[in-house]
């Protein structure tokens, strides 16, 4: 991995907090260079889940984000090939395959009922667009359906409350899964 330097918002734009982004960066090389993964190390899942404050003047938010994608590939394709290393392509494909079958559970439910509703008076998401999205990832999985992880990665809902909205949180995290699953193939 080489250094990063990102190109600056300008004018009154805010951008990522450049300390915390060369941080999180430098981190992610050590992390990522070290031939045995130790505890704290960072990950995929580290990497996709990480957030940065915004100033005056950061670093360009999609400049950013877009090497973020990539790094997060580079952790979840580096992960597979420890795991075929230490414990053969048939470990991999089994871990594949069970972490695959956690999510076809949700992607075989009815429209309407793959997630819980927020509770009340919570704002979730738009139940009509997430189930359009488990839709198309169950046809990636199932029928070879084109898709690319950063249709996945990058997928935005509305908003909705009560009946016509899914929990976030098990959204967000069923999508994460998905990214982790596509990621590690691709």
């Amino acid at each position: 991995m080489a250094d990063t330097t990102f190109p600056r918002m300008s004018g009154w734009k805010n951008g990522y907090d450049p300390k915390q982004v060369d941080s999180f960066f430098k981190r992610a090389r050590e992390s990522f260079e070290r031939p045995t993964p130790q505890p704290g190390d960072l990950d995929s899942r580290a990497v996709r889940t990480v957030g940065f404050d915004l100033v005056r003047k950061g670093y360009h938010v999609a400049v950013v984000d877009a090497a973020l994608d990539r790094l997060e590939d580079a952790f979840a394709k580096q992960a597979r090939d420890r795991l075929i290393a230490q414990s053969g392509q048939d470990a991999w494909v089994s871990e594949l395959t069970r972490v695959a079958a956690s999510l076809r559970g949700r992607l075989v439910r009815e429209a309407g009922q793959r997630f819980d509703n927020p509770p009340p008076g919570v704002i979730g998401y738009d139940i009509d667009q997430v189930d359009d999205m488990c839709d198309k990832v169950n046809s990636y999985f199932t029928q070879g359906v084109a898709m690319s992880v950063d249709q996945v990665r990058r997928v935005l809902f509305k908003t909705a409350k009560g009946k016509k909205a899914y929990n976030e949180d098990q959204v967000d995290a069923f999508i994460d899964r998905v990214v982790e699953v596509m990621a590690s193939v691709d």
